[in-house]
């Protein structure tokens, strides 16, 4: 494919033995200046562009790796640990003038005898949601910066709907499994009301010696003024947590707000509105705290065992990389488990490998690609807020595989295949939510063409609704390509890989509320989520500089000649001279063939959906008969958009926004009718049967 714009080749950090890493993630803390001239977004982009020059890091914790723990059970504790003296005084003097002097002179007031703080300037702190007036002892705001310094005290935890930039200045919290530390980098956290609200909780500090008061001071003298940080510095001890909460505005918020139906998209959904608290210091800021009312991420003992059990295995000697699973039924929490599951392990290690499965709920690209991925930064957020380019991705084109078995099990054996068999980093697998029939069979199937070291099967109300996929089951079970007692259908991988003879399995019983059922409130049916992958992708079209939001059809397309490419539909059959209605105006996999594309003067039309690596989407906005050109927009970087010399469509198509929101038109929309009628023949979806039976009718 022939482009014109200029390449850019991207840097790809080499990964460690993650027991070998001694590194740590970490910038230089923002500066006030630095918000009130440039976005901070631009800031972080600058500093990654820079720092993949260097040597890798990677974030490791200061202390030995606790397991997910339950905070409803802790013990309350009521007072602060008090800042002693060795004589009950202040043993050094100050410029009465400084700033510093004033804070430590306040403080002093507050200390009679041998180090006791009077009863009166401390409040009782329990751990718990921070809530209502809570928040303004324990919140301050920085108008002028527009920012907020937040103290919270061990498990004490903040559950909120919104966006935001959190920077630990002092302790460590945990978000989603991830512990960030003081000295790290901003991390952005999404909490839309698409899925269930984000939860921030205090972890208790490693360090039992370090001088609170005089660190404590210190950070807060860059954020807060006099009066704020005084109310705040009576709060600090040395196992608090302090951090500082920006607003966020990105191109991916920006586009997807820019939508009427999404407007809303990072509020509270109606059902949590007499939840949220208002008027605290962090109102304002993008984020609205949420009562404990909303039960947030709620995680049984069995939940917590699978992921400390599968933690421990990784973190210990074991033979090779861990490998594991994660199966269950539809709406159980499968992808939530795994959020946690990869930033779990990034605690301690570079990089985590994901392969995914599931057609219908990807989590790093939109739906219809299976793909293979290294995760190297923790996601905070629904899938659609870290859309990435995966290191290898084959386009399927549908969200779900039961109309081609046997191509969608192929296109998972060609993905793992380019994988490097020397990597030693764990690989978590991703599995759809079709557990019955043939989609069990798949799942058997998968179990024995890897070598899987762990299978995490989650289920709810005490059952795991499809048979306990244990060892002793797997040897006399029927695959949909594998059959007892072949241990694995590709010889390769038993070679090069010596896949276990056993693994182990575990269960884990989902408990939050609406497990089993699919959402039914705005934003959170299946097919929605799958349009807010799409229109993130899209979201990469955007300039990164604040402005706004500039609509699909004002941007500039690449021409790219009919002979240079080959289009094929994947999805169903289309005769040849159809080929080009069928794909105007819609979406496509940008692809690359093995062999060369050879025209005969016309364009090139496939008539087999090939498996071939697969860089990106595009969306096909017109077609030039006279001039023989396809005008094509996506965020593909040029460099990687000379490699493409395929063009498939499949049932993946554009969100109806995208259409019918294009500013700058009068009269009737192109591409956009509402005189149309499913009830002509021939007007819906066609539904391709071929003649599948069902297990049950073949004697298994």
């Amino acid at each position: 494919m022939k482009v014109n714009k200029p390449t850019q080749v991207k840097g790809h950090t080499k990964s460690q033995k993650w027991k070998d890493v001694r590194g740590r993630r970490c910038r230089p803390p923002i500066k006030s200046t630095d918000l009130n001239s440039s976005p901070v977004m631009a800031r972080m982009v600058k500093e990654h562009q820079t720092s993949v020059k260097k040597k890798p890091t990677v974030k490791r914790l200061k202390s030995k790796a606790k397991s997910v723990s339950d905070t409803k059970k802790s013990t309350p504790q009521s007072g602060l640990k008090p800042h002693t003296q060795a004589n009950g005084s202040l043993a050094f003097t100050m410029d009465n003038d400084s700033d510093d002097s004033q804070d430590w002179i306040e403080y002093s007031r507050t200390i009679k005898g041998n180090g006791v703080e009077t009863p009166g300037d401390m409040e009782d702190v329990r751990p718990g949601r921070l809530e209502g007036e809570a928040l303004h002892y324990c919140a301050e705001r920085n108008d002028q910066q527009n920012h907020a310094v937040l103290v919270m005290q061990k498990d004490q935890t903040l559950c909120f709907r919104g966006k935001c930039f959190l920077t630990c200045l002092y302790g460590r919290v945990e978000v989603m499994g991830f512990t960030i530390e003081e000295g790290q980098q901003s991390y952005p956290l999404f909490s839309p009301a698409s899925h269930c609200p984000l939860t921030i909780r205090a972890l208790e500090s490693a360090d039992d010696t370090r001088d609170d008061r005089t660190e404590a001071s210190a950070i807060l003298r860059k954020y807060l003024q006099s009066a704020s940080r005084k109310k705040l510095l009576r709060r600090v001890t040395s196992h608090s947590s302090v951090i500082l909460l920006e607003p966020m505005e990105t191109p991916l918020t920006r586009f997807l707000t820019s939508f009427t139906d999404l407007s809303e998209l990072f509020n509270p959904p109606m059902s949590e509105l007499m939840s949220a608290v208002l008027d605290t210091p962090l109102n304002g800021l993008g984020m609205i705290p949420l009562a404990t009312t909303i039960e947030g991420l709620n995680m049984s003992n069995s939940y917590r065992n699978a992921l400390n059990t599968v933690v421990s295995a990784c973190r210990g000697d074991m033979d090779g990389c861990a490998v594991i699973l994660v199966c269950g039924t539809k709406n159980v929490g499968k992808s939530t488990y795994i959020r946690i599951l990869i930033n779990t392990l990034l605690n301690h290690t570079t990089s985590v490998d994901y392969l995914e499965g599931d057609l219908g709920q990807t989590e790093f690209t939109p739906a219809g690609c299976l793909s293979l991925s290294t995760v190297r930064e923790p996601l905070l957020g629904p899938p659609f807020t870290h859309q990435r380019t995966p290191e290898h991705m084959i386009y399927y084109g549908q969200s779900s595989c039961e109309s081609d078995l046997d191509r969608y099990l192929e296109c998972l054996k060609s993905l793992w295949r380019r994988r490097s068999q020397s990597r030693e980093t764990p690989v978590i697998i991703n599995t759809m939510g079709w557990v019955k029939g043939f989609g069990f069979q798949l799942l058997v199937d998968m179990i024995r063409f890897f070598p899987v070291s762990h299978v995490v099967q989650l289920g709810h109300s005490e059952s795991t609704q499809c048979p306990v996929l244990t060892p002793e089951f797997l040897r006399t079970a029927h695959g949909y390509q594998t059959h007892p007692p072949a241990q694995t259908a590709l010889d390769e991988f038993t070679e090069s890989h010596s896949p276990p003879r056993s693994y182990v399995h575990l269960i884990a019983q989902s408990e939050f509320q609406g497990v089993g059922r699919q959402g039914t409130a705005k934003h959170q049916r299946t097919n929605e989520h799958r349009e807010l992958s799409l229109l993130a992708y899209l979201s990469q079209l955007q300039s990164p500089d604040p402005g706004p939001v500039r609509p699909l059809n004002c941007l500039t397309p690449y021409q790219v000649p009919h002979a240079a490419v080959a289009l094929g539909v994947i999805h169903c059959e289309v005769a040849p001279s159809h080929m080009f209605y069928a794909a105007n105006s819609n979406l496509v996999g940008l692809c690359c063939l093995g062999e060369k594309v050879t025209s005969r003067g016309g364009p090139v039309l496939l008539s087999q959906a090939p498996i071939c690596p697969c860089v990106g989407y595009g969306v096909l906005r017109g077609i030039d008969m006279v001039r023989g050109l396809y005008f094509l927009l996506t965020p593909v970087d040029p460099s990687v958009l000379r490699k493409v010399n395929c063009l498939l469509l499949g049932a993946i198509s554009l969100p109806s926004c995208i259409l019918t929101t294009q500013p700058g038109f009068e009269g009737e929309m192109p591409y956009v009718t509402t005189d149309y009628s499913f009830d002509l023949t021939g007007a819906g979806k066609l539904r391709v049967f071929k003649g599948l039976a069902r297990p049950s009718q073949m004697g298994m």
